[in-house]
């Protein structure tokens, strides 16, 4: 059996973006193990924050909640403050994850591979997937982590197939079920300039999901507090389906080529 190690940068990014890898591999015996870059303290303040509760508090009380549907073995916090989005004050602030040492952010993910005698770990694409200053960061800190674990691990990368994006947007404003979405490009710019996700060619792992997809939503239903989460649970399941019942990976050194399966060699 193998320990996957996944570094996410804030909460309800394991659910949205690996949820149903994690579950999968959980029930076929593996150990899963999230670590979190930040808090998301920057998230969407809830309506509902009891007198004394932060938004941080409740941010970590929901991942704890998604990691126990998603059948994780550990949940880990680096602590860093989340940076915002590309051009907010806060990407420059002295706790935030953007600024954070290099050195120093992937000695602590280190720690934990080496704790956990990781064989793998999973980090994000090179501009983390839609240019996010935070999601940025990890690509950084896992392959460094990588370099200073005690047993290199194997580093994949989630990520999201643009070339799948394009066809699943063509085919539903073929449809009509799109019309709000008319001016969406996904080959135009997210919020680092850089189009979204990886072109397929660049692939290397295709998870289908879909056989614990009732869980992967259950799981990022327990994110209720972020609007971002609400707008992806509005979509009826079908539609839910085709959006997240792949999890793509790139495995760096790979030959070219999609495997379809758990990424376990």
């Amino acid at each position: 059996m193998s320990t996957f190690v996944f570094l996410h940068a804030h909460p309800d990014d394991e659910a949205s973006g690996t949820g149903g890898t994690m579950r999968l591999l959980a029930d076929a015996g593996h150990r899963a193990v999230c670590v979190f870059a930040t808090n998301g303290d920057h998230g969407t303040v809830p309506d509902d924050l009891a007198d004394g509760e932060t938004v941080v508090a409740r941010r970590r009380a929901e991942a704890e909640a998604s990691a126990a549907l998603l059948g994780l073995a550990r949940v880990e916090w680096l602590g860093y403050a989340d940076s915002g989005m590309s051009g907010w004050d806060q990407n420059s602030h002295e706790e935030s994850f953007h600024t954070a040492d290099l050195e120093e952010a992937a000695g602590r993910l280190a720690a934990v591979l080496d704790q956990e005698d990781a064989d793998v770990v999973v980090g994000y694409d090179w501009h983390g997937g839609y240019g996010h200053p935070d999601h940025v960061k990890v690509h950084p800190v896992v392959h460094r982590a990588a370099e200073l674990a005690a047993r290199r691990p194997r580093v994949l990368e989630s990520t999201l197939n643009r070339d799948e994006l394009r066809r699943q947007f063509l085919a539903a404003r073929s449809a009509g079920l799109a019309p709000e979405a008319a001016g969406w490009d996904p080959d135009g710019p997210a919020d680092d300039g850089n189009p979204l996700g990886t072109p397929e060619a660049e692939l290397h792992w295709r998870v289908d999901v879909r056989p614990v997809l009732a869980v992967k939503r259950a799981a990022l239903a327990r994110h209720a507090s972020q609007e971002d989460v609400r707008m992806m649970l509005s979509m009826p399941d079908e539609h839910f389906a085709i959006s997240f019942g792949d999890e793509w990976f790139i495995e760096a050194g790979r030959p070219d080529g999609i495997t379809v399966g758990l990424p376990l060699a």
